[in-house]
């Protein structure tokens, strides 16, 4: 199924959850916000929070620096 992520169209599998998203566009979890559908998650929700067909996910990564 697609989804948009960061306005670009992204396949995923059916029943993909965000850590599946994650993991298929080999983000780091621990470096990263995502916002689901306007809605900003928690970390916890990745592993729970299933995907659907035409979702809009924003992806954001820390940046350290001194």
């Amino acid at each position: 199924m697609q989804i948009i992520v960061n306005n670009q169209a992204v396949n995923v599998a059916n029943n993909s959850t965000i850590i599946d998203l994650i993991n298929q566009l080999e983000l780091d979890a621990q470096r990263i916000a995502i916002e689901h559908n306007r809605v900003i998650l928690a970390p916890d929700q990745f592993d729970s929070l299933t995907l659907c067909a035409d979702d809009n996910i924003e992806i954001v990564n820390f940046v350290g620096g001194g």
